[in-house]
């Protein structure tokens, strides 16, 4: 870790909503610091989602990325080309980065799922904070080893790509399940419809030429190897596939589950069953229903979480009493039932005599108190008269605080919302779906000793074994 980064004090409050819950922020942000005090960053995986939304994210508040990596050449080209990275140092492997860049202070990723891992290990083993896309893991055993590494590095900031907790709609969904107003929960409805990556079948028995420029065999990493074949596995179609995603159950546990988890305090599931169509393939199905049995906690009783995934696939009428979009987030009470999306950002609220939802602004809402904290981005607005000094502007365009929380935990000591001790439990529970998936048989989960119960079978799926260490990093 940067020794820069850890002398950091943090010496003043953001201003925030809630109760005794202060975000804090230091001194030299509210200062407007000059440009060689802003935090250095390297992006490993430059795909659509980096360039499209990560990027932008980061640069919104002014922070440097001093480095890039890609195994595709094409993609490497293709984000130099971005006026943030135009000054980028560039590598191929992410080891070389970690090895060279050791003044960077944090690592953004967002390769294919099965990289997550080992880069996530790799960039916490070297100091440096970082930020992962999701779902965080690629198996149940690399969701527990990445939260036992990321429990020994109490002094790194780590954030799990699920940006929808960061907002008012989730915060305020929180509250109000925590609150008691939606009565006895004891249902959690999740769907997601059909997407453009492949599903319900196998490999394609034939081959092509590796593109110039694209290392695949390192792009495979400790996969099992298998030929390239044009626009089936890269780039972005590869989350069709078990040995590299997990559909739409991997892509989209951790915005969907995320606020049922969090707010109802839900563990391991104890039971998971799946059923569909095009199951047993090498591909995720192309319509499927999973369903969680989450056991009694506290005062709180069992809860069922169903996940739907195909096209208009959606919770039964008497659930959703109504149309409704293409994907969604129900959280249905005894005494009224909450729509969240499927990101988990919105806070709509139909009680139980009431034929339609209304917002956070509906009269019980109100009465809620505020016990999550929030940024209030108010305080961080630029002063007019320091940019007529000719001061730089920071933090004037933050719309999405995710990024920006993480940001504040690298720069001093506070802690992220959605660090990867909670981002893996989350994922867990998604890819135990997969593992119902892939089994297509019920799972008895045993949690403490995290193995399927008379499923010896699914020992390989639980904990895969790599097909070569090759290019996994050695630290």
């Amino acid at each position: 870790m940067s020794h820069r980064i850890s002398r950091r004090r943090l010496v003043q409050s953001a201003a925030v909503f809630g109760i005794g819950l202060p975000i804090i922020l230091p001194s030299r942000i509210l200062a407007g610091p000059s440009p060689n005090e802003r935090l250095s960053f390297a992006c490993i995986g430059m795909g659509g989602q980096m360039r499209g939304y990560l990027i932008p994210e980061l640069t919104k508040i002014d922070q440097q990325i001093v480095a890039i990596c890609d195994v595709d050449k094409r993609q490497r080209d293709s984000a130099i080309q971005v006026k943030e990275l135009a000054n980028a140092r560039v590598y191929h492997d992410y080891r070389e980065l970690l090895d060279k860049e050791t003044g960077v202070d944090a690592v953004i990723i967002a390769t294919p799922d099965h990289w997550h891992v080992p880069i996530c290990q790799a960039a916490l083993q070297a100091g440096k904070h970082v930020y992962c896309e999701k779902p965080l893991a690629h198996s149940i055993t690399e969701c527990r080893v990445l939260e036992k590494l990321a429990r020994s590095h109490p002094g790194l900031a780590t954030q799990t790509g699920n940006q929808g907790c960061s907002t008012e709609g989730f915060r305020r969904s929180f509250e109000v399940i925590q609150s008691g107003l939606l009565g006895t929960i004891n249902e959690v409805h999740v769907w997601h419809p059909s997407h453009s990556w492949p599903n319900g079948v196998d490999r394609p028995t034939s081959s092509d030429s590796i593109p110039e420029g694209l290392d695949w065999n390192f792009w495979l990493g400790s996969a099992p190897a298998r030929p390239y074949v044009n626009e089936i596995y890269h780039p972005g179609k590869w989350r069709g596939w078990y040995d590299f995603g997990g559909g739409s159950m991997a892509d989209f546990c951790c915005h969907g589950f995320q606020l049922a988890y969090r707010a109802l305090e839900l563990d391991a599931p104890t039971r998971i069953e799946a059923t569909g169509d095009d199951l047993g393939h090498e591909s995720y199905p192309t319509r499927c229903t999973v369903t969680f049995d989450f056991a009694a906690k506290g005062k709180r009783g069992p809860v069922k979480l169903f996940f739907y995934s195909g096209d208009k696939h959606v919770p039964p009428e008497h659930i959703i009493k109504g149309p409704v979009g293409s994907t969604g987030c129900l959280v249905v009470g005894s005494e009224g039932t909450l729509s969240a999306g499927l990101w988990n950002t919105d806070c709509n609220i139909r009680l139980r005599d009431a034929s339609d939802f209304q917002g956070a602004n509906q009269p019980e809402v109100i009465k809620i108190a505020k016990t999550q904290s929030r940024i209030d981005t108010e305080v961080l607005k630029w002063d007019p008269k320091r940019a007529a000094k000719g001061e730089r502007p920071r933090w004037s365009q933050v719309n999405n605080s995710h990024m920006f929380e993480w940001v504040l935990a690298c720069a001093g000591d506070t802690k992220s919302y959605s660090p990867f001790e909670i981002g893996a439990r989350i994922t867990e529970v998604g890819m135990l779906g997969v593992l119902a998936l892939r089994m297509q048989k019920p799972i008895l989960w045993d949690a403490e000793n995290c193995q399927a119960v008379g499923l010896p079978e699914a020992d390989a799926i639980i904990d895969p074994k790599p097909s070569t260490k090759k290019y996994l990093s050695q630290s």
